[in-house]
């Protein structure tokens, strides 16, 4: 897995900077408009060959269309496995009885990722994408180095070397990308994140199965 994930950064840096010299070389980089929403496909058009600016339009469009299909499904299972946990309503965990899948929870985010595409533009909804899975990279490269001192005995796939060294650059560059964001980001990302602390704090903390593991444990103490 690492090797793999690695390997994918790698080509993908190296095709992100083809394409960048390509642009540079069709377009003069102070034409370049870095608001312009597809600027790959503008390029085409500024040359005269707009049939191939179409053909990355399309192919744009469909790269979005499958980006939203896997932020939706990671959603769905992380809301499903919160709900599993207590942490959430425990109806949303039910799974349908012939698909198997968490239809309850699906049917909530896609309803509620519809009516935030209707009335939110693009460009506010990718940068709250982007804050927050931000914020949960840092999350996550904490935690591993809390969990390494904590619970060394925890069953790993891989072992990171220099696994402080890597977690704090990793921490300090999401953070890095974070301050760039606009303001009106992060006034977003800090309501719907107390948001969050009141459905823990009023629900979760007293109804996930940790919780009550740890109630029934003082409870006999």
């Amino acid at each position: 897995m690492p090797i793999g994930i690695l390997g994918s950064l790698a080509v993908v840096t190296v095709l992100y900077m083809a394409v960048s010299l390509v642009i540079t070389g069709m377009q003069d980089y102070r034409d370049i408009d870095p608001e312009d929403a597809a600027p790959l496909a503008t390029a085409f058009d500024a040359v005269g060959v707009e049939w191939m600016g179409n053909l990355i339009s399309v192919g744009a469009t469909i790269g979005l269309t499958v980006v939203v299909m896997i932020l939706m499904l990671g959603q769905t299972r992380v809301a499903f496995a919160m709900a599993r946990d207590g942490l959430l309503p425990t109806g949303l965990a039910k799974v349908h009885p012939t698909f198997g899948t968490p239809s309850r929870i699906t049917a909530i985010t896609g309803v509620a990722v519809a009516a935030i595409a209707g009335f939110v533009d693009l460009s506010t909804l990718a940068n709250l994408v982007n804050i927050g899975t931000l914020f949960a990279f840092i999350l996550v490269s904490i935690g591993v180095v809390v969990l390494r001192r904590t619970r060394p005995d925890l069953p790993r796939a891989f072992r990171t070397p220099a696994v402080t060294v890597v977690a704090t650059l990793a921490v300090l560059m999401c953070l890095y990308l974070m301050l760039n964001l606009t303001g009106d980001t992060w006034i977003r990302f800090l309501v719907w994140m107390a948001i969050g602390f009141v459905v823990y704090f009023a629900y979760g903390r007293w109804n996930s199965r940790l919780g009550k593991r740890l109630a029934e444990a003082e409870r006999t103490t």
